[in-house]
């Protein structure tokens, strides 16, 4: 009978954890992501890679260090300020891949990682925006990349836009011109200041809401008014994704108490997750046969593909090349068979107010 033997000391752990550079799993994600669209099929619309930005906070440990590098966010109930993190990221909505990801101090505008992530689009992106985004240095910024954007609007932040809502019109070509902040953000950006010519979009919810969108694409021929109400709707997965790190990953479920390793768990959940969207590519037309015998369509149950992943992804980086191409197949297969029904027309009230459950460092799990 073996007994096991202790090889690893908690000190051994933690001096080599601090050696481990958190940029590391930036660029196994960026090569990722870059090897998918050189290599794979993958899904667009109208030709363009459609991607979403947005941003969130995470709650990370109550530690002085941590504390004061991200910020500390006072609460509304009088209890001890929280610390949080600032997150934001670039979304393929319709292949569910983080293209780009940021965590930063809170003292970071959700507009300006935005211009990070902006950086690094290319000729036939679409970027969809949310209603806080819309900023004519942003938007001069995703077109002197040669992309393209479409984003809600409030009906009351300019002039221009708050005389299309009165008017009652489906759409309206309009000049935008730069605000002196946007003047000064494109000076330090590069982006000129010259008006925009763009489009704004009126659609009528089935709530009874007026929705405005505000959108570079001015060709009404090659994008009729019918289209956007759709695709502002796919917008959704962004905030879906959010949710799958939250609560499927537990990314706020930190394993270490420095700024460094806040950094790590970060990046490393991200590229664990894109790795399992990367895999779950591939099963899309399997699943698509799949589903011709079915009542509904199909899809694959993501919930239960990462809990696959994380279960094997130490694996792919410490086994021959001839064994992981063995595990890649067996993940595959059960992606193929864990599937979920896609009922149409399903709709829910969207809960504003979750209560969101809490990570005590003290009771880690040893999973």
């Amino acid at each position: 009978m073996e007994i096991a033997e202790r090889f690893l000391y908690k000190a051994n752990l933690t001096k080599a954890r601090a050696k481990l550079k958190y940029e590391a799993f930036i660029e196994l994600s960026d090569h990722m992501v870059h090897n998918f669209y050189e290599n794979f099929q993958f899904q667009t619309w109208h030709g363009f890679n459609l991607f979403a930005v947005d941003g969130s906070t995470l709650r990370v440990p109550d530690e002085k260090t941590i504390s004061e590098h991200f910020g500390a966010w006072n609460s509304v109930k009088g209890e001890k300020p929280c610390p949080k993190a600032r997150v934001s990221q670039m979304f393929d909505v319709l292949n569910k891949i983080t293209v780009d990801a940021i965590i930063s101090p809170k003292s970071e505008g959700e507009n300006e990682l935005a211009a990070f992530h902006f950086l690094k689009l290319m000729p036939g992106d679409l970027i969809l925006l949310d209603r806080g985004y819309p900023a004519h240095w942003l938007f001069r910024l995703i077109l002197s990349m040669n992309a393209d954007f479409c984003a809600r609007i409030s009906c009351n932040q300019w002039k221009v836009v708050k005389k299309f809502y009165k008017s009652g019109k489906k759409e309206q070509i309009v000049k935008i011109g730069p605000s002196p902040v946007s003047k000064q953000k494109c000076s330090q950006m590069g982006p000129d200041q010259k008006l925009i010519r763009l489009r704004l979009i009126r659609i009528e919810l089935e709530t009874g809401e007026t929705e405005i969108l505000i959108t570079s694409l001015t060709d009404t021929e090659k994008y009729p008014h019918k289209v956007f109400a759709e695709l502002y709707h796919l917008r959704w997965p962004v905030e879906e994704d959010y949710k799958a790190l939250k609560y499927r990953l537990q990314v706020e479920n930190f394993s270490g108490k420095s700024v460094h390793s806040v950094y790590q768990d970060f990046h490393a959940k991200v590229f664990s997750k894109n790795l399992t969207a990367v895999i779950a590519t591939t099963t899309r037309e399997k699943i698509i046969q799949k589903s011709r015998d079915l009542e509904f369509d199909h899809q694959i149950n993501f919930a239960q593909a990462l809990s696959k992943i994380k279960d094997t992804v130490v694996l792919l980086f410490n086994r021959p090349l001839e064994n992981i191409i063995v595990i890649v197949a067996k993940i595959r297969k059960i992606f193929i068979q864990t599937t979920e029904s896609v009922r149409p027309n399903r709709k829910f009230q969207r809960r504003h107010r979750v209560k969101q459950k809490r990570f005590f460092f003290e009771y880690k799990t040893n999973c």
